[in-house]
């Protein structure tokens, strides 16, 4: 029922092995904060240095997925309704890396900075077609669901693993619909891994 890591993006197991480091996926939890909790109330549970580290690397991979979707729309192999959903997704990851600007400075940190698409080593020699486009951000759309997953259960604070349970249920929603464009079965299986 599992897949195995070995057909995981360089991308995608990035983001999977920094989330089992750290126990804590941030970014999800401050792109849902915006909405199930006030900043205020975030910020309140986040104190130490440690946090706006994890923060800033949380920060850091938001970027990453903001450069995934932009490399995917400038491939010019999108047709025009896929390229709107993609369009649409790098706007809700947009969403979460400005929240999490916006915390780590309310939290005394200074924000990391987003480095350029070429920077994130994409498997751009292997994007052909618009089918190859949808796999790779299948992909790191499915590692970011298994990293939530993964993280919800972590949590002392219910509130925080309510707002990150949130995010999974939207990352699983962009795995779902970037599978259906594909051609391919939705929800795969009863459970996600």
């Amino acid at each position: 029922m599992q897949a195995s890591d070995k057909s995981a993006t360089p991308a995608a197991q990035d983001r999977r092995d920094w989330f089992k480091r750290s126990g804590l996926f941030v970014a999800g939890l401050s792109a849902a904060s915006a909405l199930a909790l006030p900043t205020r109330s975030f910020a309140a549970s986040m104190s130490s240095d440690d946090d706006v580290k994890m923060l800033n690397v949380a920060l850091g991979l938001e970027y990453q997925a903001i450069a995934a979707y932009q490399v995917g729309a400038e491939s010019g192999l999108l047709q025009k309704p896929v390229l709107a959903v993609a369009v649409e997704f790098q706007g809700q990851h947009k969403a979460h890396a400005g929240i999490l600007e916006a915390t780590i400075s309310k939290l005394g940190g200074t924000p990391v900075m987003a480095r350029k698409p070429a920077e994130y080593g994409f498997p751009t020699d292997k994007l052909h077609n618009q089918a190859d486009v949808l796999r790779f951000a299948a992909g790191l759309e499915k590692g970011a669901a298994s990293a939530y997953l993964g993280t919800v259960p972590q949590f002392h604070n219910r509130d925080l693993a309510k707002a990150a349970a949130s995010i999974l249920g939207d990352e699983t929603m962009h795995w779902a619909i970037l599978l259906n464009a594909l051609g391919e079965n939705p929800v795969p299986a009863a459970f996600i891994a």
